[in-house]
């Protein structure tokens, strides 16, 4: 991997993680298409956490009011915190008792291709779903279930932000809460990918990952990440999300041919 090559990695990264397009099936695809072999998952993981970073910065205020609430025991507060964590556990517990078995899905290139497919159909049935909501808040059983939705997403190619709006969407809840709850319930789970695989940053086939690489990396997912999260909320605003459907399905049709004949 050349400085270039972690400079765009990032920016796609970046980019993808919050727009409803699936940043690890692009990583697999982009990596592919330039013929970068990383070993380990150790590069992901740091842009996956400059991604994080994305999302503290931008829902500052909000973060900072949930925690302040919770320290001081706010019942109201309390409750959302226990609403993400419920949302989390799906994924927590697929992240651990299946970590190989997914990690064998990044290295089939056809994966990402099929499930852009399927994150395509996802997003386009968000049609429909602009029209179900009604609520400001999930309930538990809709935590859990937009939890199960994040769960989804641990396939690359799924679109984790689009599975869980969508998802949550069709729950009843109101578009810009759907992508807040999304982005903040993806704290604890990047959080914790990272923390699961933190021993690759210095583990067997990381040799040829130099920190600067990592550094530029997971810089440039940062500050992609934080421009991709406004857009995210701009286009929900507009009711537009099922736009991004046609692009899964072109990128996914494209990529799979592209696959057939090399």
């Amino acid at each position: 991997m050349t400085a270039w090559d972690a400079f765009l990695l990032g920016i796609v990264q970046g980019a993808t993680e919050f727009l409803p397009v699936s940043s690890s099936g692009h990583l697999v695809i982009v990596q592919s298409l330039l013929s970068v072999s990383v070993e380990g998952v150790a590069f992901e993981v740091i842009v996956h956490l400059g991604t994080l970073f994305s999302i503290l910065l931008v829902y500052c205020s909000r973060i900072t009011e949930l925690t302040v609430g919770v320290l001081r025991n706010d019942r109201r507060s309390l409750s959302y915190a226990g609403l993400l964590f419920v949302a989390t556990i799906p994924a927590g517990l697929i992240g651990i008792l299946a970590k190989e078995p997914i990690e064998l899905l990044f290295d089939d290139p056809a994966v990402p291709g099929i499930a852009l497919l399927v994150t395509g159909i996802v997003l386009w049935s968000s049609r429909s779903a602009m029209g179900r909501q009604s609520v400001t808040r999930p309930t538990l059983t809709t935590a859990l279930l937009i939890g199960v939705a994040q769960a989804c997403a641990l396939i690359p190619g799924i679109s984790r932000s689009g599975a869980t709006v969508v998802a949550a969407m069709w729950l009843g809840v109101e578009a810009r809460e759907a992508a807040a709850f999304s982005f903040l319930m993806a704290v604890p789970v990047i959080a914790g990918a990272t923390m699961l695989e933190i021993s690759d940053l210095v583990g067997p086939g990381q040799e040829g990952l130099s920190i600067s690489l990592l550094l530029i990396g997971g810089l440039t997912a940062g500050m992609t990440g934080v421009l991709a999260i406004r857009a995210f909320v701009g286009i929900l605003a507009r009711r537009s999300f099922h736009f991004f459907a046609p692009y899964c399905w072109t990128v996914g049709l494209v990529y799979l041919a592209y696959l057939s004949v090399n």
